[in-house]
């Protein structure tokens, strides 16, 4: 439910732009202030499971999420939907941290890697329907259906939740201790968490639009946010009872699977922007096909999921996996950046799936290694880190995508443009006016494949730094508690 919302608006974004009055590029901010605000309340929502207790910690933040998506049908204006985007953040913040640490707690370390297999599986069938559904929805109805459509699904699972899920006895106990020691809350360590990563979107988001650090706004909105987090992480340090224990990063193991899911945030968020945007502007899909071209590949992950999950530990060892997804991940960036303008659906459409093949040979090996050397009553706080990363990661790589993009464009159409003449159409007005239409879609073409390019680096040279993963026993799997 949580992923699907991420991916079932991109493909609507251009229809959500032209209804309320905003531009393209002011349309991410659907997608940023999203992450943004799931960035926020991840790194608490362990310490708020803890307090309030999974259960109804959990039925709050689907409750919250269910209602802020509906308020998001309602939306009449850019900053209504943004402000009720926020809100669902919030929400959808605090679901994968709890159910990693439900799963990390029920299921002993030989069962993790078939759990967490199955838990993928889920995950990943959001985003092979979520953008076919999401075009679909929009084309034949409105894009105010994309968020309506949460409203039976969240009123299900809270059903379903308060009927079948329960704190297991250890988590009660430590919920009464927690409460019997007193709390102290920590109200200046999330200041200091939304003020820095609040400010650091706005930079993030604004940093093309407003020409960079020449800008006042942006130079002032940067430092604020350098020096609060910088505070933050001193803080947290030295906290007794920390909103977020940055000291579990001491863990080798947990502070590299948390560097590695801040990159698979950040690229696959960012090609999930990316591609439906570039065949609705340049190829003249519609919603739907935009989608379909990301959902065959997402479609084809279901398969992979169920082998990743047998093969890790048993066959291959985690961290070897992982370097390979991340390698492959590169190679198929590199591959989609050799796409033209007379490149077919199937094309675009293969593109994507090399890509996202990878994915489960990621996640599966990530989460049966990332828990390692981590007590278990840190599970809540190591699951919401992690997922933060992700989260930050993902909104990195859509503000920075989408600045790149806009810079490449601009440099492209100025070394291609130089080249045009009043002589290049022959005098003829309509010949030129073709021809200048012709220069901006290649240039614009240009820019994407430089994005695409730049992502498979990323990848590429983040590959080898798996190798420092641990190694499981033989026979072992998730965990090592």
């Amino acid at each position: 439910m949580e992923v699907l919302d991420t991916t079932i608006a991109n493909v609507a974004l251009r229809h959500i732009a032209g209804s309320l009055g905003a531009g393209q590029d002011e349309s991410t901010y659907i997608t940023t202030s999203y992450l943004v605000s799931n960035a926020i309340i991840l790194p608490v929502s362990g310490w708020l499971a803890n307090v309030i207790g999974r259960k109804r910690f959990y039925m709050g933040c689907v409750a919250l999420f269910t209602v802020s998506s509906v308020a998001c049908g309602f939306a009449t204006s850019l900053p209504m939907i943004i402000v009720f985007r926020v809100i669902q953040g919030i929400g959808g913040g605090g679901l994968a941290p709890v159910e990693q640490s439900i799963f990390a707690d029920t299921f002993t370390p030989k069962q993790r890697a078939l759990a967490f297999a199955l838990y993928g599986f889920t995950v990943v069938t959001a985003p092979a329907i979520g953008p076919m559904l999401g075009g679909w929805l929009t084309d034949n109805y409105s894009w105010h259906w994309v968020f309506f459509i949460n409203l039976p699904v969240g009123l299900l699972s809270i059903g379903l939740t308060f009927k079948f899920v329960s704190d297991s006895p250890l988590v009660q106990r430590e919920r009464r201790q927690l409460i019997e020691r007193g709390l102290r809350i920590d109200y200046l360590g999330f200041a200091l968490i939304a003020i820095g990563f609040g400010a650091l979107q706005i930079v993030l988001d604004r940093f093309e639009r407003d020409d960079g650090f020449s800008s006042p706004f942006i130079a002032s909105f940067a430092a604020v946010s350098a020096i609060a987090l910088l505070a933050m992480i001193v803080w947290e340090l030295v906290h007794p009872q920390p909103i977020v224990n940055l000291r579990l990063l001491r863990n080798r193991a947990f502070a590299i699977s948390c560097s590695v899911m801040f990159i698979f945030g950040f690229i696959i968020n960012s090609t999930t922007q990316l591609l439906p945007q570039m065949t609705q502007e340049l190829f003249g899909y519609d919603a739907t096909n935009a989608g379909l071209t990301l959902a065959l590949g997402g479609s084809f992950t279901l398969f992979i999921m169920p082998l990743a999950g047998v093969i890790t530990g048993r066959v291959v060892q985690p961290k070897f996996l992982v370097a390979m997804a991340l390698a492959g991940t590169g190679f198929a960036m590199w591959h989609a950046a050799g796409l033209d303008l007379n490149a077919g659906f199937n094309n675009i459409a293969d593109a994507r799936l090399i890509q996202v093949i990878w994915l489960p040979m990621l996640f599966i090996p990530l989460s049966t290694v990332q828990f390692i050397g981590v007590p278990p009553r840190e599970n809540n706080n190591a699951s919401a880190l992690i997922n933060m990363m992700r989260n930050l990661g993902g909104s990195f790589g859509v503000s920075m995508s989408t600045t790149l993009l806009a810079w490449r464009g601009q440099f492209h159409h100025a070394r291609l443009a130089e080249h045009i003449t009043p002589y290049t159409g022959f005098g003829d007005v309509t010949k030129l006016g073709a021809i200048g239409r012709t220069v901006a879609a290649q240039a614009q073409m240009m820019s994407y494949l430089d994005v695409f390019t730049a992502l498979g680096w990323f990848a590429l040279i983040a590959a080898p730094f798996a190798l420092f993963l641990p190694k499981l026993a033989k026979g072992a799997s998730a965990g090592g508690h």
